[in-house]
């Protein structure tokens, strides 16, 4: 078994990164911004501050044969809330700087959690592929994309085996912004102006996902490629709303209000993106995931959205959204 770096292990997804690495039988040291107490499941912490361009990795990597790279700066909900200098710092330059010091350490495998808005915003014709031309739209995406680069292009040839992973909306247990807003929507029973988008959505449960970074993290294909990342089904912002529904055993009440309105009410309320996000389609094709890595996805959807909709009864609620 090896000593896995998990980078961002105190996360939403990190905790659970640990976790399945743990029960694995892989040591896992866990990168964390200050001193504090260690995740549940890792056994080793390194203290990192501010992960940018100056970062030292020295102490973190030494003994290390594999990093699961998850820390990054999230994508904000409104513009303001980030600027694309610290997008840029952080998951281009702060990226750059890890895979450096991982090529001197002599780090076996490195594997880099992506996102999806690298390939683009969403299509309805199609799902996305790896091999379609990268379009990312905004900065928290041009960043994630220059750090794609960053892991693929820094002393290529030579180890670390490279491995990237590109998700959709993850969701589970402890999920904040639009999921979560989401809940106290269905909760709330409140009417939503929905009832009219007809789009498909790829999204994948934190309990799948770490079992994909887990897989890759040693098997033998994975090395040298990108890989896309879901649940395997895909739903309609409707339907997603209905399993929440069902979970919380609450009627959803959706009114069809026609897109271009719905869209105007968005801008004029300064949640553009939000509405877009909630309208349009954005699918991926895992099939080469599927074959190519002989990987499925363990928890049903429903089974994830049930799970996360415990947490939200149990600790949820008090978050802010």
């Amino acid at each position: 078994m090896n000593r896995v770096l998990v980078t961002g292990a105190t996360g939403f997804i990190g905790r659970f990164m640990c976790e399945a690495l743990a029960r694995q039988g892989h040591t896992v040291r866990a990168a964390m911004r200050a001193l504090g107490p260690l995740p549940a499941h890792a056994t080793e912490c390194a203290a990192m501050g501010a992960i940018d361009e100056s970062t030292d990795w020295n102490r973190a990597l030494d003994g290390i044969d594999a990093v699961v790279h998850l820390a990054a700066k999230a994508h904000a909900m409104r513009p303001s809330e980030a600027s694309s200098q610290e997008f840029h710092a952080t998951n281009a330059l702060g990226t750059q700087r890890l895979m450096q010091f991982a090529v001197k350490a002599g780090v076996r495998r490195f594997v880099y959690l992506s996102s999806v808005k690298v390939n683009g915003e969403g299509r309805a014709d199609s799902p996305y592929t790896p091999r379609d031309t990268p379009d990312p739209q905004d900065a928290y995406a041009r960043s994630k994309w220059l750090g794609e680069q960053a892991v693929s292009g820094i002393e290529p040839g030579l180890p670390p085996e490279r491995v990237i992973v590109r998700a959709p909306l993850v969701y589970g247990p402890g999920v904040r912004a639009n999921f979560l807003r989401l809940m106290r929507w269905v909760e709330g029973g409140w009417p939503l102006p929905l009832g009219a988008v007809h789009n498909a959505r790829s999204l994948i449960g934190v309990c799948n996902l770490v079992h994909l970074l887990a897989h890759v993290l040693s098997h033998p294909t994975a090395a040298g490629n990108t890989w896309m990342a879901s649940d395997g089904q895909d739903l309609s912002t409707p339907a997603l709303l209905r399993q929440i529904g069902v979970a919380m055993e609450r009627r959803v009440r959706l009114l069809a209000v026609p897109l271009p309105l719905l869209r105007l009410a968005g801008g004029l309320i300064g949640r553009a993106g939000e509405i877009t996000r909630l309208c349009n389609s954005s699918t991926v094709d895992i099939s080469a995931t599927r074959r190519q890595l002989d990987w499925s996805a363990p928890v049903s959807v429903t089974a994830g959205i049930e799970r996360t909709v415990q947490w939200y009864r149990d600790e949820g609620r008090l978050l802010v959204v």
